[in-house]
């Protein structure tokens, strides 16, 4: 079970958490001006095949991947005329190899039988590809243009209950809570804002509130 730091928003009285959330996204979009996602690809189907390899494994490491996986495939029939083996090697460093092989072959299989070789932009489309949860799907459509949720990380899940946003546990529960307070124009750049964020200074065990834009006026769990 994931460490809770939904007790840490009682350390400090702030502003209900409606009128807090604009002020949040706007000091972190000064702050991290640069936030966007990690992954490196070029395409959507480069996305959604990093996005796929990306669990259980840093992103640094799947783009070390990518960089020669992404040459010698170029389209979902590429990833289907070689052995399934030949792909368990190719994805092998980024971790539970055969898993991400078999469920990529199967993904290229349905894009062709059912998409006509194209990824698909919504959730319930994207869903539907083996090895595509939500968190997947909603980095894919948020990264192709067509947000339809929040992305739920560890870092969006902790600093969501370290601000309060949310007193929730599950990732599908944080999702709804912060898909009812983030404006809808902000739910692709939440997620990135949040993540770098939680990397450079709200750490999950020594997190710098000394340097924190937020932790004067905006974060409950505060520790200045």
């Amino acid at each position: 079970m994931a460490r809770s730091y939904v007790s840490e928003a009682r350390r400090k009285r702030v502003a209900p958490k409606k009128e807090r959330i604009r002020p949040i996204i706007e000091r972190l979009a000064a702050e991290h001006a640069d936030a966007a996602i990690a992954l490196r690809f070029r395409n959507p189907l480069e996305l959604l095949v990093s996005v796929m390899l990306s669990a259980q494994t840093t992103d640094v490491n799947v783009n070390r991947v990518t960089e020669t996986l992404f040459q010698k495939y170029r389209r979902p029939e590429d990833y289907l005329a070689v052995p399934q083996e030949e792909l368990e090697r190719d994805v092998f460093a980024t971790g539970f190899y055969r898993q991400k092989a078999k469920s990529v072959r199967g993904t290229m299989r349905m894009l062709i039988e059912e998409f006509d070789g194209e990824v698909p932009r919504t959730l319930p489309e994207l869903t539907r590809l083996p090895g595509v949860a939500r968190k997947t799907a909603n980095v894919v459509a948020a990264e192709l243009g067509h947000a339809q949720g929040i992305v739920v990380d560890t870092h969006v899940r902790r600093l969501s209950q370290r601000l309060g946003l949310t007193r929730q546990e599950d990732p599908v529960k944080i999702e709804r809570d912060l898909m009812r307070l983030v404006p809808r124009e902000d739910w692709a750049r939440f997620p990135h804002l949040m993540i770098w964020h939680g990397r450079r200074i709200c750490d999950a065990r020594k997190p710098r509130c000394e340097d924190c834009p937020l932790a004067a006026d905006l974060c409950p769990s505060s520790r200045v």
